[in-house]
């Protein structure tokens, strides 16, 4: 439709809502496929600049002729529709429009030409996205910088096709087009650290060997995570209930043995506190504390320290406690033998044995007892540690760290101790970077699918350790070249703090209304009415919203290739299909990973 023709002209205007009136119904049917909802108008405002309003509602009012008249009935329209910016004289959109049109200004449809100078890629718009779903021969470009840069958030219910759309947009990071790598010959400089719980993104960066592309997969059995590294939290979350009644016994205790037992074994480290990140070992703070539980006080003239019994000695210094579990000499009233017990023993006995519970549990091996060529991984090993998420050992784009067969009771501790290590070494990079009077110039994302998992909105004990580390990266991480993105099917359930800091956010179908009104608050105010469409969308179409887009827009998202192994199974399909055997022996295998 040529853009000098006018469909109608305003009838009311209000910050919040734009009424359109078309007269006739001529007219309405000849643009009737520019005329639904999520589509735009093009308002003048009286110069030469025209509001570009997105369409909400329409409203059809049928006036019926009277009985006997030879007259036909006569069809008025009402569009309701939202300002979302101007379009200049100069032919460039900007948001937000401070000039809103008046009565009687004519109105006409965003033709093809106005949505090139809304969508399509030029100056800081240099990343497309997607087709639009109102016009798929116009491409969405989006600002690459101000995308990841800031926080991204993608929701959608399953199978609306979401982690299809997360995967699609870091191939295109990375640069993996239809199967292929783009970066043959060169390598780009991109580093995403992805959190898989359910074990499917693998599927989606693993290309032909001729094609020259590293993914760097984390399993637990190649994920070595060395419990030293853990701070005070992390640690106590791991080895202290602290809904026990001598807790804050334990807390101390615990804190004092960790703390001299990484002075033993770093004797050239200066200033060594609770959270420095050096080696010590577990098995001897547990020795520790298991001796602390036993130990007994010689109180005969002279002595009032611990008594080792067999032979009977005096021990002045309690870091002896960590060799082994010693023999104490036995309470006494005695004038000859007295003793009495120490002030924690038998206090710690349920301690102690959740300490050896957890030492004794293979499935914590990667956490425990992790070991490179047979040996523990010590304080000389942090610098191999730290690369190995963020791909400098087989120099990869991409880490993916499957959570799939990370124990629950520490996916919390997992999750919160990798994404405090790569929010660490961003933060002290940048510090080098800007003492050199530059910015941090290898800028990290971390991916959470399935963020409800481990960092949900409320509050428990279980996830608090993750939490923290991942609304830490949220508030604070964009300023050291750290972003997040945020991925779940139930927004409602995710830390608010974490949403309340995204910029952007790409929105597949939602059909709970819970989460359909969740999203609808955390968009901007000028486009929060487009969200009525999110449980009409198809798979792979989105809103997209945000400061690197220059305005909400319908896109459909084409399918990566490869694509995640999250496909839904076919079950009526199978069903129908002949039986099929299987064979149990190798499940029982995989089960008992032997």
């Amino acid at each position: 439709m040529p853009t000098n023709k006018s469909i109608g002209q305003v009838l009311s205007c209000s910050p919040s809502c734009i009424v359109v009136e078309i007269a006739d119904l001529q007219t309405f049917e000849e643009n009737k496929k520019d005329l639904q909802i999520g589509r735009y108008l093009k308002i003048a405002q009286g110069n030469d600049d025209f509001t570009i309003a997105v369409i909400l509602n329409l409203n059809g009012k049928n006036a019926t002729p009277e009985a006997g008249s030879a007259n036909t009935p006569q069809w008025q329209f009402e569009i309701e529709c939202q300002a979302i910016g101007a379009l200049g004289a100069d032919g460039k959109f900007r948001r937000g429009s401070v000039l809103l049109p008046v009565p009687t200004e004519p109105v006409y449809v965003a033709d093809t030409g106005t949505l090139d100078a809304l969508f399509q890629s030029g100056g800081l718009y240099n990343m497309p996205l997607g087709k639009l779903a109102m016009n798929e021969a116009v491409i969405l470009h989006i600002n690459g910088d101000r995308f990841f840069g800031k926080h991204i958030a993608i929701v959608g219910s399953t199978g609306s096709g979401k982690s299809c759309a997360v995967a699609k947009v870091l191939q295109d990071v990375v640069g993996i087009n239809n199967g292929k790598n783009k970066n043959r010959g060169r390598q780009n400089n991109s580093h995403i650290v992805v959190f898989d719980i359910h074990a499917e993104y693998a599927a989606a960066f693993k290309l032909e060997t001729q094609q020259d592309f590293t993914l760097n997969l984390l399993d637990v059995a190649k994920l070595k995570l060395p419990y030293w590294l853990m701070n005070s939290e992390e640690l106590e979350s791991m080895f202290i209930e602290s809904n026990e009644d001598n807790s804050h016994n334990q807390v101390s205790q615990f804190k004092q043995a960790v703390i001299l037992n990484k002075e033993k074994h770093n004797p050239g480290v200066k200033d060594i506190t609770y959270d420095t990140p050096v080696y010590f070992s577990i098995e001897e703070v547990e020795h520790y504390i298991e001796n602390m539980n036993l130990e007994v006080i010689g109180k005969k003239p002279g002595e009032n320290l611990p008594k080792f019994a067999n032979p009977p000695q005096l021990v002045p210094d309690r870091c002896v406690y960590f060799d082994k579990v010693h023999d104490f000499v036995p309470w006494s009233t005695g004038k000859e033998d007295r003793a009495t017990t120490g002030p924690f023993n038998g206090e710690f006995d349920r301690f102690v044995s959740r300490l050896q519970t957890k030492l004794s549990d293979k499935r914590l091996n990667f956490l425990l007892h992790p070991q490179r060529d047979g040996k523990p991984y010590e304080t000389k090993d942090f610098e191999e540690i730290m690369k190995q998420f963020l791909g400098y050992i087989n120099k990869a784009n991409i880490t993916i760290v499957d959570l799939s067969g990370v124990p629950f009771e520490v996916l919390s501790i997992t999750v919160s101790l990798i994404s405090r290590l790569v929010f660490d070494f961003c933060f002290h990079y940048s510090k080098l970077q800007h003492e050199k009077g530059v910015l941090n110039d290898i800028p990290v994302m971390v991916v959470c699918e399935e963020a409800h998992n481990y960092v949900p909105a409320r509050d428990d004990a279980a996830y608090r350790a993750s939490r923290k580390s991942i609304e830490r990266i949220a508030k604070e991480g964009r300023k050291y070249g750290l972003s997040l993105m945020v991925v779940s099917q139930r927004p409602s359930e995710v830390s608010e703090t974490i949403f309340a800091q995204c910029n952007n956010f790409i929105a597949l179908r939602l059909t709970n209304r819970h989460d359909q009104d969740y999203v609808r608050r955390l968009f901007p105010d000028n486009s929060s009415a487009i969200t009525e469409i999110l449980p009409n969308l198809t798979d792979g179409e989105c809103i997209v919203v945000g400061d690197a887009i220059l305005l909400p827009a319908v896109v459909h998202l084409e399918l990566p290739n490869p694509e995640p192994q999250s496909q839904s199974v076919k079950v009526f399909g199978e069903w129908q299909a002949d039986w099929r055997n299987v064979s149990f022996a190798d499940v029982v295998r995989r089960w008992r990973k032997e």
